[in-house]
């Protein structure tokens, strides 16, 4: 098992909880807001930085690969704990915000592909 860049992985975790917890008071919640994306957003950050000073290993740059791959994972089993019931029962604020939001990304996908301009077809394959 791959463990190199573990401590990275974890001082990035810890972080981005603090700054969701202290997110979460200021806005007047008992809860974390978005620790788990601020401590991958650190996580990037401070990896892309130290791969481009040199302060990092090829085998720690792996190790926090893998755990990236485990990030999705992490995230969706946590959002399963979320009380849906309770935030619909709540009223229509939540299913209008999420229906707003699912719609502008849809509404966006057109403007975003055409960013980058057209593609370049891939080269045919060799047969072996």
């Amino acid at each position: 098992m791959i463990i190199y860049g573990v401590a990275l992985l974890s001082f990035c975790y810890f972080a981005g909880n603090f700054i969701g917890d202290i997110l979460g008071a200021i806005v007047g919640l008992d809860s974390n807001v978005g620790g788990t994306g601020f401590s991958m957003l650190i996580l990037i950050l401070m990896s892309d930085y130290m791969l481009s000073k040199g302060l990092i290993s090829h085998k720690a740059q792996t190790g926090i690969e893998y755990w990236n791959g485990m990030f999705i994972p992490v995230v969706v089993a946590m959002c399963a704990i979320q009380n849906v019931k309770a935030a619909v029962s709540a009223g229509m604020v939540p299913i209008i915000g999420g229906s707003v939001a699912t719609l502008g990304c849809m509404c966006l996908i057109p403007l975003i592909s055409r960013i980058g301009g057209k593609p370049e077809p891939l080269p045919p394959m060799e047969n072996n």
